[in-house]
Formats: structure tokens, C-alpha cells, sequence
């Protein structure tokens, strides 16, 4: 089976084109080497995928040619230990890194926005 349908089948990717993009950019890697979006993947073969500043490390469990539900494809595979916990510590990080973020509660108005061009105009001209 092709490997972007796979990606495809087990939902690492919205569409064959995206898995197709990520596997030719370099993001998808069989067995440790950078392969084309056309190479089978076999049941045991080893995948290392890079998607959003996230890595997942997986092993092949089974193929599927049809993207079935997410309960289903997340049985095609099984992540190594070090990778969820990986994951897991990034998504927690950019959780807490969301959550000390102060953004305004609305954008400014007309003469906000004046205040705006006159603070930076004034910023410029000094």
C-alpha cells in the first residue's frame, strides 16, 4: 500500500495531497530515510512523522486502503512510550503557554486606532 494513503487511511493527514506535500518536504520518514510519497509500507515498518512541531514515532500495526473512523485508524499503528510522552509534554507547554498569554479583549476602535498610528509615527520620527 502507498504510503501517503496510508497516512491518509490512519488520519495524519486530511487529505492524500497534504500526506503527499509533508512526505516529499521531508516530514514523513520510513525506516529512518526519506522516501517518496509512492513507497509501500509494509505491517512492522517504522514511520517518523514531523506534522505542526509535533513528532510521532510509530510502528505499522496493520493497512487499510479506506479511512475509516478515529477509533478505527488509531489502530492501524502504535506509538512508542518516549513519543507520546514527548507529544504529551509539548501540548501541555503550549497549553500553559496559551494560557499566560494576555490578549486584548476586543480590537480597537477608530480612535484606538489613531493612538495607534500616532504612537508609532512619533516612534518612527524620533
Amino acid at each position: 500500500m502507498r504510503l501517503d494513503k496510508w497516512l491518509w487511511a490512519a488520519r495524519f493527514f486530511k487529505t492524500r495531497q497534504l500526506a503527499t506535500d509533508a512526505i516529499n518536504g521531508g516530514k514523513v520518514h520510513l525506516n529512518g530515510q526519506r522516501v517518496k510519497p509512492g513507497k509501500d509500507v509494509a505491517v512492522g515498518a517504522r514511520l517518523e512523522i514531523s506534522k505542526d512541531q509535533l513528532s510521532w514515532d510509530i510502528t505499522v500495526l496493520a493497512l487499510s486502503a479506506q479511512r475509516r473512523p478515529a477509533k478505527e485508524a488509531c489502530l492501524l499503528y502504535e506509538e512508542a512510550p518516549e513519543s507520546l510522552q514527548k507529544r504529551q509534554a509539548e501540548l501541555e507547554r503550549r497549553r500553559l503557554d496559551k494560557e499566560h498569554h494576555i490578549a486584548p479583549d476586543e480590537r480597537p476602535d477608530k480612535k484606538g486606532r489613531r493612538a495607534i498610528h500616532r504612537f508609532k509615527r512619533a516612534a518612527l520620527d524620533d
